[in-house]
């Protein structure tokens, strides 16, 4: 169970687009999901969405329209690399209806680094100089090769160090909310037993996030009952509750 509030007040939303067909065919485990929402909520914005899909024009740009739509920043992660499927930045400039080329702030940048390592700056790689017209780069102190913003559409390599290097070149110029605390209590009780009660205390406290969490240890039922927010206040207080209740 978990009743969720829309977002905190006053908290800006966030969705995160995971591109790429090696996530859905199992061959590759997605991590930056993981990473990304932990960092926004210590930056005080709420990841409240992800999707998965496949490397298809089409539906990536169904996907970003319909989630920057709806949220206050989109966050995507993969398909921005040399090879002939990496067709992220061409689907983000579809869905905004902009044009395309390969940049030459971008092209400088890559230009200079394949000149430090010694390789040829061919054609494959100067794909990844493709952004699309109005964006804005973002820094890749791991391998140069730029992600991009454009309106509230944050564009990330699919590679888990890339891409926590690029979400630290982000996240300082995106304003955020209060830091979202929470706070949980174990209780060795089955969810089915639990749910009235906690459900009754989260309709009291709307501004809070409540989410039972069921588990199985040593074959004995429990759930941890955890309780978010924005005001370590009233967490304390619905904490207060929650273990006169269940305590």
């Amino acid at each position: 169970m978990d009743n969720t509030a829309a977002s905190p007040s006053g908290n800006p939303s966030a969705a995160m687009l995971v591109i790429g067909d090696e996530i859905l065919s199992g061959r590759t485990r997605d991590s930056n999901m993981h990473y990304l929402a932990g960092e926004l909520t210590r930056h005080g914005i709420r990841l409240m969405e992800a999707r998965v899909v496949a490397d298809d024009h089409d539906t990536i740009v169904a996907a970003v329209n319909a989630l920057r739509s709806a949220h206050d920043h989109l966050f995507t992660s993969g398909g921005i690399g040399p090879t002939h499927d990496d067709i992220t930045a061409e689907a983000i400039a579809a869905a905004f209806g902009v044009g395309i080329s390969q940049r030459a702030d971008a092209l400088a940048l890559l230009a200079a680094h394949y000149a430090r390592a010694g390789l040829e700056f061919n054609e494959a790689r100067r794909r990844m100089a493709r952004i699309p017209d109005g964006a804005t780069l973002i820094d890749n102190p791991v391998s140069t090769a730029p992600g991009f913003t454009l309106g509230n559409v944050h564009v990330m390599a699919g590679v888990p160090n890339i891409f926590q290097a690029m979400v630290a070149s982000v996240l300082p110029t995106l304003t955020g909310g209060a830091p979202l605390l929470s706070q949980s209590l174990r209780v060795n009780r089955g969810e089915g037993e639990v749910a009235g009660p906690f459900g009754q205390l989260a309709a009291e406290f709307p501004e809070l996030s409540m989410g039972s969490y069921p588990f199985i240890q040593n074959g004995a039922h429990g759930t941890n009952l955890v309780i978010r927010g924005t005001d370590a206040g009233q967490i304390d207080t619905a904490m207060t509750r929650l273990a006169a209740l269940f305590g």
